[in-house]
C-alpha cells in the first residue's frame, strides 16, 4: 500500500502478454502472405488467452483479499470507460468508411456529375448500393444480399433481449437476490451463444448461396469487417459473461462491491448498441 492507493507488485504478465500477442501477429502475417503460419498464430492465441486468464486470476485474488479501496474502484471505472470509448472510435472508423463509400465514392464511380471511372469501363454499371453484380458481368459484387427481416432481425431481437435479461440480472445482484441474478445471467449467456450460432449460419449462407465473400468488391469487404469484428466482440463478451456467471456461483460479488460484473454489463450493452447500428446501416439501408 502507498497511502490510500493500492500499488500492485511487479508483474510478469504485461511482458508475457506482449510476447504472446507478437507471436500471434507474426503467425497471422505468415498466414496472409504464405498460408503457412496457422500453427504459429494458434500458439500465440493460446498464449494470449493463458496470460489473460492468469492475469485476471491475480486481479480477482487481489480484490477478494480486500486490497482495493475507493480510489482503486474509481481507477477501474475510468479505465473501463476509456476502453469502451476506444471501442467506439474503432467501430466509428469502419462506419465512417461505409458512409464514405456509399455517399461519396459510389456516386462518383457510377458517373454522377462527370463520367465515372467504373461507368467508362462498364456502361451497364449502375451505382446503387450494395453493388449487386449483374449477370455475366465482371463487376465485383455479390449476387444478392440478405433480407434484413430474416436472420438479421432474429439476431437483433436476441441481442436486444439479452440486454434486458442482463439488466434484470444486474438489478437482482444489487438487491442481493443471487439466485435471480444467476438465472437471468445464464439466460443472457444462452442468448449470446444463440447469436453466435446464427451468425455462423449467416456466414455459411453468404459464402454458399449469396456470393457475399471477401472478394465480392467493397460490399463484401465492408460487410465482413463490420459484422466480423462485431461477432468477435460478441464472442469475447459471452466469454466474459460466462466468467461472471462462474463468479456469481462462487459468491464473489456483493450488492455493494461488484464492479467486475458491472463492467461486463457496460461492455455487453455497448456491443448491443453497435449491432443496432449495423442492422440499420448494413442490412436495412
Amino acid at each position: 500500500m502507498s497511502g490510500s492507493y493500492y500499488v500492485p507488485a511487479t508483474s510478469k504478465w504485461p511482458a508475457l502478454g506482449s510476447l504472446a500477442l507478437g507471436v500471434m501477429m507474426v503467425g497471422l502475417g505468415m498466414t496472409l502472405v504464405h498460408g503457412r503460419g496457422t500453427v504459429v498464430m494458434a500458439i500465440g492465441l493460446v498464449g494470449v488467452l493463458a496470460v489473460m486468464a492468469l492475469w485476471f486470476r491475480d486481479v480477482v485474488s487481489e480484490s477478494r483479499s480486500g486490497l482495493y479501496d475507493a480510489q482503486m474502484d474509481r481507477s477501474f471505472r475510468w479505465g473501463m470507460g476509456w476502453f469502451i470509448f476506444s471501442e467506439v472510435m474503432f467501430f466509428a472508423a469502419f462506419f465512417g468508411a461505409l458512409f464514405y463509400v456509399r455517399t461519396f465514392a459510389l456516386p462518383w464511380l457510377g458517373g454522377e456529375g462527370t463520367k465515372g471511372a467504373t461507368a467508362l469501363l462498364w456502361p451497364e454499371f449502375t451505382a446503387h448500393w450494395p453493388l449487386l453484380s449483374p449477370p455475366d458481368s465482371s463487376v465485383p459484387g455479390p449476387a444478392q444480399v440478405f433480407s434484413p427481416w430474416q436472420l438479421p432481425l432474429v439476431n437483433t431481437l436476441i441481442l436486444v433481449s439479452s440486454s434486458i435479461t442482463l439488466t434484470v440480472a444486474h438489478e437482482a445482484l444489487k438487491e442481493g437476490h443471487r439466485k435471480v441474478c444467476r438465472n437471468w445471467l445464464a439466460g443472457t449467456v444462452l442468448l449470446g451463444l444463440c447469436f453466435i450460432t446464427i451468425q455462423a449460419v449467416e456466414y455459411y449462407e453468404a459464402y454458399a448461396h449469396y456470393g457475399i465473400t471477401l472478394q465480392a468488391g467493397i460490399y463484401g469487404a465492408t460487410f465482413f469487417i463490420l459484422t466480423g469484428f462485431h461477432g468477435l466482440h460478441v464472442i469475447i463478451g459471452t466469454i466474459i459473461l460466462i466468467v461472471m456467471l462462474a463468479r456469481v456461483l462462487r459468491r464473489h460479488f456483493t450488492p455493494e462491491e461488484h464492479f467486475g460484473f458491472e463492467a461486463s454489463c457496460w461492455y455487453w450493452h455497448f456491443v448491443d448498441v453497435v449491432w443496432v447500428g449495423l442492422f440499420i446501416f448494413v442490412y436495412v439501408f
